[in-house]
């Protein structure tokens, strides 16, 4: 059964001090290009990188499907876990995403999963 990836764009790409807040789009663009290497090692996975804000306009590449929040990511990323119809991973250090994705019967884990 294929297992969805669900990634806090916003929070991931915070994750990392390389300069995202002078290019919100761009950083989300490197880590898509990294989440589509992690979905090439992971064919039993599908990664949906989710944006909002500042980072909306990326394209989708194969292996990761793009979702832009319409308001708040957050709200988006428990609409997307709680409509998964098999097992659901959300990728955030957001400690009260996870408790509310939690509730929709999906596990999380940290960004350096899949953003080392």
């Amino acid at each position: 059964m294929t297992t969805l990836v669900v990634v806090d764009g916003a929070n991931v790409v915070g994750s990392v001090p390389d300069g995202w807040w002078r290019d919100r789009r761009a950083a989300a663009v490197r880590l898509r290009d990294r989440l589509a290497v992690h979905a090439e090692r992971h064919p039993d996975e599908e990664v949906v990188l989710v944006v909002e804000g500042r980072a909306r306009g990326v394209e989708p590449v194969p292996g990761v499907r793009i979702e832009e929040a319409p308001g708040e990511g957050d709200d988006h990323i428990v609409a997307v876990a709680a409509a998964a119809t098999g097992p659901c991973v959300v990728v955030t250090a957001d400690r009260e995403l996870r408790r509310r994705v939690e509730e929709t019967g999906a596990r999380c884990v940290g960004p350096r999963t899949v953003y080392p």
